[in-house]
């Protein structure tokens, strides 16, 4: 077994990339290996979505880890830049921090990315660590081209722009072959399921991948019209929506 040094030299500092589980009910042993909790063990400064939620997630994979003597940052949309040179201040005291995202990979779809951006530009190390991936793992189960695919992130709330960007990332796919790849905020699912059954052409190809690494994950990929036929049950569920041609 490798043993994680943590260095502590002014301008040495480095920032962990920390995975965090898709859900409650994730078996870890079978999603992070264990270099995951032996960089825990020894961090002591966190950058975090949510408080709560991490250190629970710091108790289930490192469970000796002294918890009241952590130090936690919040990082989220509100997060202010002030705030954020503050969090590379930390690196710059010689101390590492581990990022960690409120659910899967840190910095992808997440505002992590700002605190990356940021170490980056002062040349501190920047180190990933391996983890569950909803959009990766939904694109490989979903059958659709993994050469050339992108991530939209949310599509628009808001008509017209919202049926404009369906059509258009639909043409994409269909025009480029490329796999669209998007979210929703869980509560909203069925109702833009709802919305690429109305819009979408029938022979369009669409995958809902929800729950997934969790023990009711469900991964199907159908035709529009095969999907109007029988509706899964996706509210209130993380889900991943891909389509393709």
């Amino acid at each position: 077994m490798h043993k994680i040094i943590i260095s502590n030299k002014k301008n040495m500092s480095k920032l962990y990339l920390i995975p965090a589980p898709l859900g409650e009910n994730m078996a870890f042993d079978k999603v992070f290996p264990p270099v995951n909790a032996q960089v825990i063990n020894v961090l002591d400064c966190f950058v975090v979505e949510n408080v709560r939620t991490a250190r629970r997630f710091i108790k289930k994979i490192a469970p000796d880890v002294e918890i009241e003597h952590l130090t936690f940052a919040e990082l989220n949309e509100h997060t202010k830049e002030a705030d954020l040179e503050c969090i590379v201040d930390i690196l710059k005291s010689g101390r590492d921090i581990g990022l960690m995202s409120e659910a899967g990979c840190p910095a992808i779809a997440d505002p992590g990315a700002d605190v990356v951006a940021l170490s980056q530009r002062f040349d501190y190390e920047i180190i990933p660590l391996v983890g569950a991936s909803s959009i990766l793992l939904s694109l490989m189960a979903s059958g659709f081209n993994g050469q050339s695919f992108a991530f939209l992130g949310y599509l628009p709330v808001k008509e017209p722009e919202r049926t404009k960007t369906i059509r258009k990332i639909e043409n994409r796919a269909h025009n480029e072959q490329q796999t669209q790849i998007f979210i929703e905020t869980p509560y909203r699912n069925m109702k833009l399921l709802d919305e690429l059954l109305k819009i979408l052409q029938p022979h369009t190809r669409l995958c809902i991948a929800a729950d997934l690494t969790l023990p009711t994950q469900y991964v199907r990929t159908k035709s529009i019209a095969q999907w109007k036929k029988a509706l899964p049950d996706i509210n209130k569920r993380p889900c991943v929506f891909l389509i393709y041609k």
